[in-house]
């Protein structure tokens, strides 16, 4: 174990074996970090929080030579907010910001430049992209990955194995810098298994999206588009509307 001496550690914190916490970590009081987890500097972990074995927290990025999102800069600390579980095997970048209550599964990465917002859940190996923006209360389901430069608001649900996008061009021509934009996903819309989001589209309020569906367009409110491409089916059912819901907080 290697704990930095100018690290602040909390009242009634555990430590398993093999831990390494660096200069400048803060863990607040009633933090439980398992076996072999490494807590790069400056990292702030907030009061109650559970960090799973092997899990990495405050890593810096590493750019590759032709990655065209990723930026090397000095980058603000990873700030772990009160009550938040971190599961095991996960990796979460510097510069990232996790509010209270904040669920993330074993083997997810999310990376620098993100916000995600009190009571969410993250689900088992999910990669959430950087200068990403995610809500409050959203569910995030298994291995969805959520591309750089995208926005989900408060109360979405994202089914396993969504798959977001941010590039028209496929790589090709330096053009294509100038448009790179991952979806938007407005409050309470729902997106189902295995569906794909084309970049820059925009999901309307309390919007469906059947599973399977490749989006191509901007969808309505209110509304279930289907199929491929995803054209409109319905409106969605009163009774399935973010407002009649009894967990529903408008605020």
């Amino acid at each position: 174990m290697y704990i930095s001496s100018n690290a602040k550690i909390g009242e009634n914190v555990i430590l398993g074996h093999n831990v390494v916490i660096e200069d400048g970590v803060v863990i607040n009081s009633n933090v439980t970090v398992g076996h072999n987890v490494v807590i790069k500097k400056d990292t702030v972990v907030g009061e109650g929080c559970i960090i799973g074995d092997n899990t990495i927290l405050g890593k810096e990025p590493f750019k590759a030579t032709i990655s065209a999102t990723t930026e090397k800069k000095t980058l603000p600390a990873l700030i772990i907010g009160k009550y938040v579980t971190i599961g095991a095997n996960c990796v979460i970048y510097r510069g990232a910001s996790l509010k209270d209550y904040v669920f993330v599964g074993d083997l997810a990465s999310i990376r620098e430049d993100v916000v995600i917002g009190e009571y969410t859940v993250i689900g088992r190996g999910v990669a959430v992209e950087n200068k990403t923006t995610i809500g409050r209360y959203v569910k995030i389901e298994t291995e969805a990955y959520i591309t750089a430069m995208s926005t989900i608001e408060d109360y979405c649900f994202i089914a396993p194995e969504v798959t977001f996008t941010n590039d028209n061009f496929l790589g090709r021509t330096e053009e294509r810098k100038k448009y790179f934009k991952g979806p938007t996903i407005r409050k309470g819309a729902r997106i189902g298994a295995n569906a794909t989001i084309l970049p820059g589209i925009e999901i309307g309020e309390d919007a469906l999206i059947a599973a399977g569906a490749v989006v191509t367009r901007n969808v309505p409110p209110k509304k279930v588009y289907a199929g491929i491409p995803a054209r409109e089916l319905k409106d969605v059912p009163q009774e399935q509307l973010l407002e009649n819901q009894s967990y529903y907080k408008d605020n």
